[in-house]
């Protein structure tokens, strides 16, 4: 079984229980997915089965779409409704629709953004959440202190306000790899002196994936063999990617990792993919750093 399945992901599983739910669902070991959503988020969640695991790096980076909901008023350590309060609750009147669009210009475009200090994000080999603790549960709170982590180049494509009614804002969101619409959240609130947090969260696209093509968690526990009807083959994934056809001789050279001849159909792609005759992929190539006009297979299929 190999190939790409998009999970509708509900409420609560983090994005590893999933691919553990879905491991079990399918009997299949080799699950991964191409990229976190938070226990809060619902939505689209890409995994990757079989061999196609080996090219979850090649899909992390796409660009992804979001629904989200931000509460206004109040701050938390996590940035979104799971944390704690930290610092005076807004008691002043709630900022106007202008106002908050206004605000919203700050986070259109491209700029630096601090990722949350809750999150996966590494810190000397460590994930920053098992740095940035700090607090209980049992109603004790500690203020958290600065994120240990750097700022980060993230790209906003488009942010809109769909809906303002007293402490709730609705935003959609189009966005690249790497932005975390929680920091956004936190942000907003900051700048508008009031404080926020994420409320709930929604990815309803990933690249050219959607929620459309998307089975529930749920539904694939109950029906496997209707998810894996669902499955997207090898063959028709990456296909933003350029490709180059390979006879049979150069597809035992990829096969093997070595080097093949081949014209090179954009000179500005990294990435381009191997196909046999039959439209099969045999492996995603870069160009040779020893050899002009052939390409060295970096991830081979067969």
């Amino acid at each position: 079984m190999d190939g790409l399945l998009v999970i509708d992901k509900p409420v609560g599983p983090t994005s590893h229980d999933v691919v553990a739910r879905v491991r079990r669902a399918l009997r299949e070991r080799r699950i991964g997915h191409t990229g976190t959503l938070d226990p809060l988020a619902t939505g689209v969640l890409p995994l990757v089965v079989g061999r196609a695991t080996r090219l979850a790096r090649f899909l992390s980076g796409s660009d992804k779409s979001y629904e989200a909901e931000v509460r206004l008023g109040v701050a938390t350590d996590t940035d979104d409704a799971e944390g704690l309060p930290v610092g005076e609750a807004h008691s002043a009147s709630w900022p106007t629709r202008d106002v908050i669009d206004r605000a919203l210009d700050s986070f259109r475009g491209q700029f630096a953004q601090t990722p949350p200090a809750f999150s996966a994000k590494k810190v000397a080999g460590r994930r920053s959440y098992t740095i940035h603790r700090g607090r209980t549960r049992d109603g004790v709170r500690s203020v958290p202190g600065p994120s240990p982590l750097q700022s980060q180049r993230v790209t906003v494509t488009q942010l809109t306000l769909t809906e303002c009614a007293g402490d709730r804002v609705r935003l959609t969101v189009i966005c690249s790899a790497g932005f975390y619409v929680r920091a956004l959240a936190r942000d907003l609130g900051e700048r508008l002196g009031t404080g926020a947090h994420l409320a709930a969260l929604r990815r309803t696209r990933v690249g050219d994936l959607t929620l459309d093509q998307a089975v529930p968690l749920d539904a694939a526990e109950r029906d496997p063999d209707a998810a894996a009807a669902h499955l997207v083959p090898i063959s028709l994934m990456l296909t933003h990617l350029p490709a180059v056809t390979l006879d049979a001789a150069a597809v035992g050279r990829a096969s093997q990792g070595r080097d093949v001849e081949s014209h090179i159909p954009n000179p500005e792609s990294r990435q381009i993919r191997l196909l046999d005759e039959r439209g099969d992929l045999v492996a995603i190539a870069e160009p040779s750093e020893t050899a002009a006009g052939f390409l060295h297979p970096s991830v081979v299929l067969r």
